[in-house]
């Protein structure tokens, strides 16, 4: 990891948003339809720097299935890009900050609940795309307000997505079928992490700010930006509720903990939010019901990082949290301390750290029986048993794998064209 991040073109590139990050449920679009005839589960993995999906099996082995790009019309959005100096100027931004040196092109995506198609953000095009699993083709491109799109969530009945665009502090809400606009709302500043409620009703939208600018000292948190949760009805994306962590972390003497909330999970029954914060080697639990911080867990750092706040990746330390189906378990991705662990719900105690380069996400695998946490210094996904807290396997992946979202193909697919 480089020892600092680039920082030309800061003013524009403290406008944009980190790419990383989610809850990491084991939702994906229809999940019934794993039972349908003619469907395969799978998951998908988002290759965020050379612009591919790999396709992977869901549980087991996590052999590969497919590949496809995500960027097939690449050609054509340089040239409208290199078009325009305002759009080039942020994409060369987003390039030289939140890219680290490298453009972004595969943030978030869910397939569709047919299997035919999958829908993705493309923080670096500012869009979300609908690609032909068959084809490798477009079927259809939404432009986000703004110029860079960032995490997305998938509704419960697998029909909408919700994509953060997060220079004009918006989430539009889609038609994943048509790409369409149903709906949008207004939230924090650099709008990232978004969530469905699992029946449906509401979205929690969570705004990390400005995490680009090496004014990282706790003293400056105050240059971040307005950080905060906002919750919105589903069905009308009018606003219910905002929760500012602020005030909850400063009521438990937390003060000098920075309010980005980072990557989130909910619990099984929704009663409880367990999340990240930019700066932290570990996670807090929420209590939704009495608007409360519970409980605190720190875990350990490794001795090898470095102390120096701007040379952690978009101000990440640990980034990248899932539960198991049960709730017993929690694993967490600590990003730049390069290992991922997990912990038990009730005591909070953590198990092995599993050695992992640069883990960026966590998910659960199809038969909810292990983590899959993506390394995205080592070009790989790992597999750690929620039982045993022990890596399972590796499996090799493109450039920089960040999202790991479960899905549906085609049960005969093995890429576009049967490539």
């Amino acid at each position: 990891m480089p020892a600092s991040r680039t920082r030309h073109l800061c003013t524009v590139a403290a406008a944009l948003a980190l790419t990383a990050v989610g809850p990491a449920t084991a939702a994906s679009a229809a999940p019934a339809a794993s039972d349908a005839a003619g469907l395969r589960e799978v998951l998908f993995v988002g290759n965020n720097w050379d612009g591919t999906a790999d396709v992977i099996k869901s549980s087991g082995d996590f052999a590969k299935v497919g590949r496809i790009s995500v960027v097939p019309d690449q050609d054509q959005r340089m040239a409208e890009i290199n078009a325009d100096p305002v759009k080039w100027i942020y994409f060369m931004a987003i390039r030289n900050s939140v890219g680290e040196g490298h453009d972004q092109f595969a943030d978030d995506m869910y397939s569709t609940p047919d299997g035919k198609s999958v829908v993705v953000s493309r923080p670096s095009f500012a869009d979300v795309v609908s690609i032909d699993l068959a084809t490798g083709k477009v079927n259809w491109r939404f432009a986000v307000s703004g110029y860079r799109a960032d995490h997305m969530a998938v509704s419960p009945d697998g029909t909408r997505v919700a994509v953060s665009a997060s220079t004009a502090n918006t989430v539009h809400v889609l038609d994943i079928g048509t790409g369409k606009q149903l709906g949008s709302f207004a939230t924090g500043d650099k709008p990232h992490e978004n969530i469905f409620t699992r029946d449906g009703k509401y979205i929690w939208n969570m705004a990390i700010g400005d995490v680009n600018t090496a004014l990282d000292d706790p003293v400056w948190d105050w240059t971040k930006g307005d950080r905060h949760i906002t919750v919105v009805d589903a069905t009308t994306y009018k606003q219910v509720k905002v929760i500012d962590m602020r005030q909850r972390l400063d009521a438990i003497g937390l003060k000098n903990y920075s309010d980005a909330v980072r990557p989130a999970v909910f619990s099984p029954d929704e009663s409880k939010l367990y999340f990240q914060v930019s700066f932290f080697n570990g996670f807090l639990e929420y209590d939704v019901a009495t608007d409360k911080i519970t409980r605190v867990k720190t875990l350990p750092k490794n001795p090898a990082t470095s102390e120096d706040r701007t040379t952690w990746v978009n101000d990440s330390r640990h980034h990248g949290i899932a539960m198991s189906p049960d709730g017993a378990e929690l694993c967490v991705a600590g990003t730049m301390d390069d290992y991922a662990t997990v912990v038990d719900r009730a005591t909070l105690q953590e198990g092995p750290l599993v050695t992992a380069s640069k883990p960026y996400w966590a998910t659960v695998s199809g038969d909810g029986k292990d983590c899959i946490v993506s390394e995205s210094g080592a070009d790989q996904v790992t597999a750690i048993d929620f039982a045993t807290g022990r890596k399972v396997t590796s499996i090799p992946v493109g450039d920089h794998p960040q999202r790991v979202r479960l899905g549906h193909v085609q049960t005969d697919w093995t890429g576009p064209g049967g490539s």
